[in-house]
């Protein structure tokens, strides 16, 4: 029975909707459709909550946020739940696609700090729509036996020649653009015409010495000792960790990217208490401590986080100091314009030769 509700689940994840078993199904009132990020919710999980309540979850995820965005605007498919970033949310909450959600049905969010619903603020002041995740920073994820330690607090090492073919950076707008506007000394949500150009040509003069741009398959080849460092989320880092002694993980001094990943219902939302039942199961202590065990993302679940063993507690690759996170920033949305013209930019470091 197990190992079909996983080929079931894989089924959903890849879109094959309604091929089988009516996977997908929109006319169903017992039905749950959630999108997601690859790899950040323990399916086991999902098996849980439809066992407990008879509701069947038709489980999407995609790569970054844009592609979310993208999946969601099309409006193909009516949406009950998406997790995403911090910006994303904002932006979604802007244009008027996320619908206020009813705590009452949500008791077991109280299981969450209150330090990131403040955290949360900065996208949602009133803390009306989102629901906190998972939180963490990005940074170099390195090889200690192939790098030099001591340059390892710049982000300048991504375009050090002595690594050439050995660098791993984000397939991801923001977070590439990112590590080049925090060399330069500018903030992560420039959309200065210059700043923006000046860090395109610093991806591009970069280009040659990249590996390959990768998001979730970048722990692996680190973990494969197949490049030197990589840009990857804290997360990743922390997870990559616990598979190669030889991997440690920095946030340069430059600054870096502070995110919460949080949960919100959009507007096309057909099964609304189904949802906010979800997101109250998701707070749930083991169902959150599975999700940890899963994911190895800083989790918001204090409860969780006091029933880990301190070593982990005080990872700080896991669970950033109070200093490195003052040093970050927020990612802001971008609207249209500030949006097609980065994108654009980043086509072109794509392309270029």
């Amino acid at each position: 029975m197990k190992r079909k509700k996983t080929i079931l689940l894989l089924l959903c994840t890849l879109g094959i909707l309604g091929l089988f078993t009516g996977c997908g199904a929109k006319d169903s009132e017992n039905t749950l459709t959630v999108l997601n990020y690859g790899k950040y919710l323990d399916p086991e999980a999902i098996e849980m909550f439809e066992e407990e309540t008879g509701i069947k979850v038709d489980y999407e995820e995609y790569v970054t946020p844009e592609n979310m965005y993208t999946k969601y605007r099309a409006g193909a498919i009516d949406y009950d739940l998406i997790c995403t970033s911090d910006y994303m949310v904002e932006k979604l909450i802007q244009e008027g696609e996320v619908l206020e959600l009813d705590y009452a049905n949500i008791p077991l969010s109280n299981n969450l700090d209150s330090e990131y619903f403040e955290f949360s603020k900065s996208f949602d002041p009133e803390n009306k729509y989102a629901i906190p995740y998972f939180f963490g920073t990005v940074g170099i994820l390195y090889n200690k036996s192939m790098v030099e330690e001591s340059k390892v607090n710049s982000w300048n090492i991504l375009w050090d020649k002595d690594y050439s073919g050995q660098i791993i950076m984000a397939d991801s707008v923001r977070d590439s653009f990112m590590v080049a506007l925090k060399i330069l000394g500018c903030s992560l949500n420039t959309t200065d015409d210059a700043e923006l150009k000046q860090a395109q040509d610093l991806l591009i003069q970069q280009k040659p010495l990249v590996y390959s741009y990768l998001v979730d398959e970048a722990q692996d080849e680190m973990i494969s000792e197949n490049a030197a460092m990589a840009v990857v989320y804290s997360g990743e880092a922390g997870y990559a960790l616990e598979f190669n002694e030889n991997l440690a993980f920095s946030v340069p001094e430059e600054g870096s990217n502070m995110w919460i990943d949080s949960w919100f219902i959009p507007k096309s939302a057909k099964h609304k208490e189904h949802a906010e039942k979800f997101l109250n199961f998701l707070c749930r202590e083991d169902i959150s401590m599975m999700n940890f065990d899963y994911v190895y993302y800083a989790t918001p679940n204090k409860k969780t986080k006091e029933s880990l063993d301190l070593e982990l507690q005080e990872n700080t690759t896991i669970f950033p100091l109070k200093q490195t996170l003052d040093n970050c920033e927020v990612l802001k949305p971008l609207d249209d314009e500030a949006t097609m013209k980065l994108n654009l930019l980043w086509k072109e470091v794509k392309s270029a030769d």
